[in-house]
């Protein structure tokens, strides 16, 4: 069978057979109880450790599955999708599906989001080990990547740095700098009825945002069938760094062997008071 058309045939079928395995596992065929979930992220800062946390939930309480593919701010070639199309999007998703993605905090966006009865995890990262990562997938791991050849172009990781950090306009190339990539954090964090989640917390003190993760799941007045001490163990299996397409190194705090001297200038000289603002750093001495 051809490549292509094995891959589209994967692609139509896999939704169905998820539900049949959790219809199977579950001993039901609807999936209504348990409160909708949205798994959201900052790009570049964790969001298929999070997909796996979700991977988890279902494992623990009847979710039917994790959707297959994310709810996007930003289109493939680069543009913006429409206020209306992301609201179509997210309301698109079927009950009893965890959906995840990468969505701004507009008006509409939180007015659907933001419910009682509705669970909403947000994960963003260090905005130094952001940028690392970011520059290794547009060189290394996603050659279509829209900053591919000009990062290519350049000599250093070092000039790459610079360029992530002030970010770049052009005929063909928008990036907006580093503190302009947060701003969409900050709202986030202002908004009560989401759990904001540090990537380093996921990672370094992963039982503890584990169960505060459960907990935002049972605020909501619903109780998980599955015990907590399971739970938690079910889901720390199920993070595993090492199978994810993009992973490269998994761990915290990675940018202190990139940022030069002149690195760390720049970063200061853009992004201002933002590692304070976000908790990484008490000042702008480091």
């Amino acid at each position: 069978m051809p490549q292509k058309l094995s891959a589209k045939l994967y692609h139509v079928f896999r939704s169905p057979a998820k539900y049949v395995r959790a219809a199977w596992h579950w001993k039901r065929l609807i999936f209504n109880d348990a409160p909708p979930i949205f798994a959201n992220a900052k790009p570049k800062s964790g969001s298929h450790l999070l997909l796996q946390v979700m991977k988890g939930i279902c494992e623990i309480a009847p979710y039917a599955y994790v959707a297959a593919d994310p709810v996007r701010t930003i289109r493939a070639d680069g543009g913006r999708h429409a206020d209306r199309h992301i609201l179509a999007d997210l309301k698109a998703v079927r009950s009893g599906v965890i959906s995840w993605g990468y969505v701004d905090a507009t008006p509409k966006n939180t007015a659907f989001l933001c419910q009682p009865e509705r669970v909403n995890y947000f994960i963003y990262r260090d905005p130094r080990d952001m940028l690392v990562s970011h520059i290794y997938f547009a060189t290394d791991m996603h050659t279509s990547h829209g900053m591919h050849d000009y990062y290519m172009g350049l000599q250093s990781f070092e000039e790459r740095l610079n360029i992530a950090i002030n970010g770049i306009k052009t005929d063909n190339l928008f990036m907006v700098n580093v503190r302009e990539r947060y701003t969409g954090v900050f709202e986030w964090l202002e908004k009560p009825l989401v759990m904001c989640i540090r990537f380093e917390e996921l990672v370094d003190k992963q039982e503890a945002t584990l169960g505060l993760m459960l907990d935002q799941i049972e605020k909501t007045g619903y109780h998980i069938p599955t015990s907590r001490n399971e739970s938690l163990e079910i889901l720390m299996n199920a993070i595993q760094p090492s199978k994810s397409h993009t992973f490269r190194s998994g761990k915290t705090g990675g940018w202190r062997q990139h940022f030069t001297p002149a690195n760390k200038a720049t970063f200061k000289e853009v992004a201002g008071d933002l590692l304070i603002h976000l908790g990484y750093e008490k000042n702008n001495d480091w």
